[in-house]
Formats: C-alpha cells, structure tokens, sequence
C-alpha cells in the first residue's frame, strides 16, 4: 500500500496531463520510417528495437495497437496511471511467439504474464520534445514500485559508424535492431523521421493469395505462399518456414512479414523470406 501511495505522488509530479478516453478505434500512435543514411543519428535517442507486442494504455485500459484490448490480468493494470503510455509488451529476445500466445488468451494464465514486462517508450499526447517526455517515463517508472512496468533504455551515439557497431552488437546478442527517436521532436501520431527503425535486413507486409503445393520432403504440405503487396504485384515466398508452419500454413487472406535483400529491377524483394503472420489480436 505505501509503494503504491509513493507512486500516486511521484506520479502527479511527473506527468502531469490529462487522461484520454478509451479507445474504440485503432489508437493513433507514433510509427516508424526506415532509417536511410541522410539521418544523422547524432540528432537522435537509440534503443533496442524489443521484438514484442505493441500495446497502448489509455488511462484506463491496455490496448493492441488495432484497437481491441488486451486481455491481461487485473493485477497487471491495477497500479498504472490514469496517463496514456505506449511501449511494447515482452519476454526477451527470440521469444515473440510465446509471448503472441501468452498475450491472445481470452482468459489469461497468471504464471505466463508474471513473466511480461511491458516496456514504455513514449507518453502519447504530452507537451515537450521527447528528450523531455523520455525523461519524465522514466522517472516514474523509477519510482513506481512496478517491476513489470519499465521504460526502454535510452543512449546516444555521435554517428552512422558508432550506430552501426551498436546495431552488429545488438543482432550478435540475438536483438532484431536499433529504434531512433529524434531528440528535439514533439509528439506527433503518424508516421515520419521522429521515429525510425534501423535492422540489419529489410522486411515489409503483404497477403496471402493462394498456398503453393510443395515437393519432396514437402510434398503434401505448404511448398511456398503467393502473396501480393501494396500495389497488387505478386510473388512466392517460399523459405523461413518451420515444418509446424507448413503443416499449418498462414491462412489465405491473412497478412504477412517477410524480409529481403532489397529490390529487383521490376520493383520485386529479392530473396524474400518469411518470418511471421501479423497478428490481428
């Protein structure tokens, strides 16, 4: 009871805004672009990019970055703020599949999220640069008596080349890569260059059109996805798929991330490879 009394206090010290109501439509969040070499890092806070689960409070109650709420324990939310937050939901790294099954029960298993932290990078909504609003999260969540409830590690680096060897240091420690939020930027929803993301390969989304029959040690099961981008150009993507995954292949209609090495001549990923079906929660 004083933990929680010490950090109602430390709370109206440190953020002070009002509360939004509760979302009925997907939250308007801050989204990344990705990094290009004009982007001086110097103007940046880095952090590891945390292979997680998105997840938006509002005041009130958590939320999937779609809109639909997240199942958590009562104790979970009981002592967060009635001040938004945004932050990722996360066991560790290379675990983004137990946590995807932890997160989607309908009714969930006290054990399994006494392992999750939801990790806080931003205060949605509030005035300042984000120098100023990564300061303010992470004093109260120094303060907060809630070890579940953390802010992601901030630092800077002085350019490309320290920020790269802190990428491969990162990816060598089984991270996925950097996130850069501009330093000087106001909170502004959307997607622009306050917020960019630095991983050592590209990947994109596209949906699945049809289930290709595969061969060999395959037969009988998931060869390859066709699947279509944006702008309705279709390829196969037909690698980074475990035996589980093509006994039981993402369904058609269902979207996709997949990675590559860039682009070929008539705008197709080269070398493409899956890596997991979005979920919609």
């Amino acid at each position: 009871m004083q933990i929680r009394l010490v950090a109602a206090c430390l709370l109206s010290v440190f953020l002070t805004m009002p509360a939004l109501a509760a979302a009925e439509a997907a939250p308007a969040l801050v989204l990344a672009e990705v990094y290009r070499n004009a982007i001086d890092p110097a103007g940046y806070w880095v952090s590891e990019k945390l292979d997680g689960v998105r997840a938006y409070w509002d005041g009130r109650k958590l939320y999937f970055r779609s809109g639909h709420p997240v199942p958590a324990p009562a104790w979970f939310t009981r002592d967060f703020p009635t001040t938004p937050l945004d932050g990722e939901l996360w066991l560790g790294r290379n675990t983004f599949e137990r946590l995807s099954g932890i997160v989607r029960k309908a009714e969930p298993v006290d054990a399994e999220w006494r392992q999750v932290r939801y990790m806080l990078f931003e205060l949605p909504g509030a005035e300042g640069t984000f120098t100023t609003r990564k300061d303010r999260l992470a004093q109260w969540a120094e303060h907060a008596g809630i070890p579940w409830l953390q802010a992601v590690e901030q630092f800077r680096v002085a350019d490309q080349k320290t920020l790269l060897a802190k990428l491969d240091s990162v990816v060598a420690a089984g991270g996925e890569g950097l996130m850069l939020h501009r330093a000087d930027a106001p909170y502004t929803a959307g997607r622009s260059d306050d917020l960019v993301k630095l991983k050592p390969y590209l990947d994109r989304e596209a949906k699945v059109v049809a289930h290709l029959p595969g061969a060999g040690r395959n037969t009988g099961r998931l060869g390859a996805l066709l699947v279509a981008d944006d702008n309705g150009r279709s390829f196969r993507v037909g690698t980074g798929f475990s035996d589980a995954q093509r006994e039981a292949p993402p369904p058609v209609g269902s979207t996709i991330t997949y990675r590559y090495r860039g682009l070929t001549a008539k705008g197709l990923p080269r070398f493409p490879v899956f890596l997991r079906l979005r979920e919609t929660f």
